[in-house]
């Protein structure tokens, strides 16, 4: 996302980052401990799955339908979808909601106030918790997924944006843009652990389950930085060679590739995460934000600010395009795994807001 205010960062970026920890009591992780170095973010030996089905569909998204949200006509931002239950949480950024809507019903189930400004939501269902970043009140609240009631909130967060969940430690991470840090929350508590340095502007966070890492776009350096959830603590830097403002990223865990799209010269890059190495740049809308991944269909969705959404069938390591959609406003995309259908909240069509649902043609 676009960070919508003016921010001096003074940072000295040949010293390396610190980690700003909060006291916590000690504790044993049992599993895997990230994987992590200078040339690689994958185990050796690592062999994953990465075939579609043979009729998987390849070209271009068509309309389903368009179905009107609640509130005002303005900005949405990030998603998340919970596949057990069924939900897709969209934040209504500048209504300062977290809209609710069934996947199986197509309708709107409900609505959270109180989260001004919202950016970043992840639902963690191990928890019965939906984390969303409230960036107009510098904190990330926890909602019950099952009440929808807010029964947490942390502050003290800069501008919160991102947000992922490193399961095997129980620990939520949020990239805090403006703050220059990952911020990380312990979920079975809902407090502060630490406060992780990472030395410049911060982009979106990922976990990645194969490499057992937390995964950080460092847009102002052009750098993707890995984070061990274990210790909280960053492991390793990785330059992005053709990279300008990388803050959107998805990942291909079992292909072990990551999308990462740059705001600053509109491009996509595919990364090995074998190697590190960039294997491809794509050209797509100006402004790249969000970007989505169906694991099962092989296909990528970047959305734009210009209102391009760009689609891409991914054949091993290569990018086919397959074609892009033009809506107003479409900088948020968001992809339901079982039924492969697209997401689309747009802020303003005929004065209303609506979610226009898409799904892959033949």
């Amino acid at each position: 996302m676009i960070l919508r205010a003016l921010n001096t960062l003074t940072i000295a970026l040949g010293v390396l980052p610190a980690v700003v920890s909060f006291p916590v009591a000690s504790t044993h992780v049992q599993g895997p401990r990230c994987v992590a170095t200078p040339n690689s973010l994958t185990p050796g030996g690592w062999n994953g799955a990465t075939t579609a089905s043979p009729d998987t569909p390849r070209g271009r998204l068509r309309l389903v339908q368009d179905i009107p949200l609640p509130g005002p006509a303005n900005r949405f931002d990030y998603q998340s979808v919970d596949p057990s239950a069924r939900r897709l949480f969209i934040s209504h950024m500048n209504a300062g909601r977290l809209v609710v809507f069934d996947l199986e019903s197509s309708k709107v189930v409900g609505e959270v106030t109180g989260v001004d400004r919202v950016t970043g939501v992840w639902a963690v269902p191990a928890h019965h918790m939906v984390y969303v970043s409230a960036a107009g009140r510098h904190e990330v609240v926890g909602i019950d997924d099952r009440t929808l009631a807010i029964s947490a909130r942390v502050d003290g967060i800069q501008f919160p944006d991102g947000i992922a969940y490193a399961p095997v430690e129980h620990k939520v991470f949020v990239s805090d843009e403006s703050g220059g840090t990952d911020v990380v929350i312990d979920a079975r508590t809902n407090t502060k652990r630490s406060t992780i340095e990472l030395g410049g502007e911060v982009g979106n966070t990922h976990y990645d389950s194969v490499s057992h890492c937390v995964l950080v776009a460092v847009q102002t350096r052009n750098q993707l930085v890995a984070i061990d959830p274990a210790t909280e603590g960053v492991v390793a830097r990785y330059d992005l060679p053709g990279a300008d403002h990388p803050h959107g990223f998805t990942l291909d865990e079992m292909g072990r590739l990551a999308f990462i799209s740059c705001e600053g010269n509109a491009k996509l890059l595919v990364v090995d995460l074998r190697t590190m190495k960039v294997l491809s740049t794509h050209k797509v809308g100006d402004g790249p934000d969000v970007l989505a991944w169906d694991a099962g269909w092989r296909r990528l969705y970047v959305a734009s600010e210009s209102g391009v959404v760009s689609t891409f069938v991914v054949d091993g390591t290569m990018l086919r395009p397959a074609g892009e959609v033009h809506a107003p406003h479409a900088h948020s995309v968001a992809v339901d795994p079982r039924t492969h259908q697209v997401y689309l909240p747009l802020e303003n069509v005929a004065g209303r807001p609506l979610l226009r649902v898409m799904v892959p043609g033949e």
